[in-house]
């Protein structure tokens, strides 16, 4: 099988040796699909002007070229564009399923500046293994896809690991906010109704000068953006609309929490539970005192709590929410919130 870029397909080696004439020449604009995270997947076109836009603001926020580590899919947005820095940097990536270990696939890696781009899930498994302190080697590790938790962040920097969190989507060419700021030429401003919107150089094919996105989020004191949820993720749950990334964004913060995702099941009683699956330590009770101490209405804490081993995944390596509303609810409701 060969790489193909309309759409992109195949596996990452493959798709490095397509793209390489079309960063260097330009071509149709390439085809990818978004994740699907909250629903199905749609196509989204993206011009070489923006593609490279990207990736060279990219380059000049984390200091210039370097060589990459390649643990993403190429057929997602953050695993594409490791593979377009690679090449205008010169440098082919180090594949890390081509190696025993990320130990080994950095022990490979021999620029002067070394990178990779990962998603909170990868950064918790090599967190929770012991083994995230070969990240320190790098000179910066992107992190997006997904909100990380306080406690991976905080194990992650304390093995030395220096993280770059980034913000944006398929439409905007990957990240094109780096820890609450811009990119050169991006620009943001919040919707009166809250919602985060994006204009510049980075954005997909048809999408207008500005890019109205379903996240919802402020910019703090600092000047920089907060990312406070999805608009379309809230639960009826009882009457009471229930904002399940604000619930989720509570939880994730409380110690012993190495990860959580809230959704939304159908309930013959309540219209909608809301069912909070956390890796860690989290019960229902200490979920409820964080609900409330976080100053939000009491019946916002899940009606239940369930613990587990691990998330579901998509392909990308995001939480599947999706399979995650579909589990069987449990009949341990308690009723009292």
């Amino acid at each position: 099988m060969s790489g193909s870029l309309w759409p992109v397909s195949g596996a990452a080696r493959e798709v490095l040796e397509a793209l390489r004439p079309w960063v260097a020449s330009g071509g149709e604009p390439l085809l990818l699909h978004t994740s699907g995270s909250t629903g199905d997947p749609k196509p989204i076109r993206l011009s070489h002007r923006a593609v490279l836009a990207s990736a060279h603001a990219a380059l000049d926020r984390l200091g210039g070229p370097g060589q990459w580590l390649s643990a993403l899919p190429a057929t997602g947005i953050g695993g594409l564009q490791v593979l377009v820095r690679s090449i205008l940097a010169g440098h082919d990536p180090v594949f890390l399923p081509e190696h025993d270990s990320i130990e080994a696939a950095i022990g490979a890696m021999d620029a002067d500046r070394r990178y990779a781009s990962l998603v909170p899930t990868q950064l918790f498994r090599l967190v929770e293994s012991g083994r995230a302190a070969a990240l320190a080697d790098l000179d910066v590790v992107l992190l997006g896809g997904a909100a990380a938790p306080r406690a991976v962040l905080e194990r992650a920097a304390e093995a030395g690991v220096r993280i770059v969190r980034t913000y944006g989507m398929t439409e905007t060419c990957g990240g094109c906010v780096y820890d609450g700021v811009p990119l050169g030429g991006v620009t943001l401003r919040i919707e009166d109704d809250g919602r985060i919107a994006i204009s510049g150089p980075v954005l997909a094919e048809g999408v207008g000068p500005w890019l109205v996105t379903n996240d919802l989020g402020r910019v703090d004191e600092s000047g920089r953006l907060q990312v406070l949820g999805r608009a379309d993720q809230v639960a009826i749950s009882g009457g009471v609309n229930v904002p399940l990334a604000a619930v989720e964004s509570v939880l994730r913060d409380l110690p012993g929490v190495l990860d959580v995702v809230v959704v939304a099941q159908p309930d013959p009683e309540w219209g909608e539970r809301v069912v909070a699956f956390a890796v860690g330590a989290l019960d229902r009770d200490a979920a409820r005192e964080a609900i409330e101490r976080a100053g939000h209405p009491r019946p916002w804490t899940p009606r239940e709590v369930r613990v587990v081993d691990a998330l579901p995944l998509l392909p990308n390596g995001k939480p599947d929410r999706v399979a995650l509303s579909r589990r069987t609810a449990r009949p341990d409701d308690d009723g009292d919130s």
